[in-house]
């Protein structure tokens, strides 16, 4: 399997786990882009969390996006308000496994202050290795789109 390209942002709060998680990606062999923040200095997770789902709109079959703020709250509420973005708050690695097996989720966010960099790394490597399962969950993706479109 093609490795998918990475799109990762974070928020200030989110910054130096972001840091540290693109050096992660980077050993593993992954292309990541980094589209901000550049410090801790105060700013606004919903300027991040867009400029990386606009690209995993763009190229929904090719990328994932990784968001770090806070609690991973945040970002995550904004980055599902993108059409065709299933963007998944995780904090353990079952539920990062699950939520590409059953949601194909191609967003993960993370909450630096919630979880330390080992487990977050974890977590990131169980979301990148898990597959979609399709089946009776396409079904599920299928009916959360009707109502994506119905509502928007």
């Amino acid at each position: 399997m093609t490795k998918r390209k990475i799109y990762i942002g974070a928020d200030s709060a989110g910054y130096p786990l972001k840091e540290k998680l693109k050096v992660h990606l980077t050993e593993r062999g992954y292309d990541v882009t980094d589209m901000g923040t550049d410090s801790t200095a105060s700013c606004h997770y919903p300027e991040f969390a867009a400029k990386v789902c606009r690209e995993v709109q763009a190229a929904p079959d090719t990328t994932f996006g990784i968001l770090v703020c806070g609690t991973g709250i945040g970002m995550s509420m904004c980055a599902n308000k993108f059409n065709g973005v299933r963007a998944a708050v995780c904090s353990d690695t079952y539920s990062a496994r699950l939520t590409r097996n059953h949601n194909n989720a191609n967003v993960l966010c993370l909450g630096a202050r919630v979880i330390g960099e080992c487990l977050a790394e974890d977590v990131l490597d169980a979301f990148l290795a898990a597959d979609f399962e399709g089946g009776r969950h396409q079904i599920r993706l299928d009916m959360m789109k009707k109502i994506e479109e119905e509502n928007r």
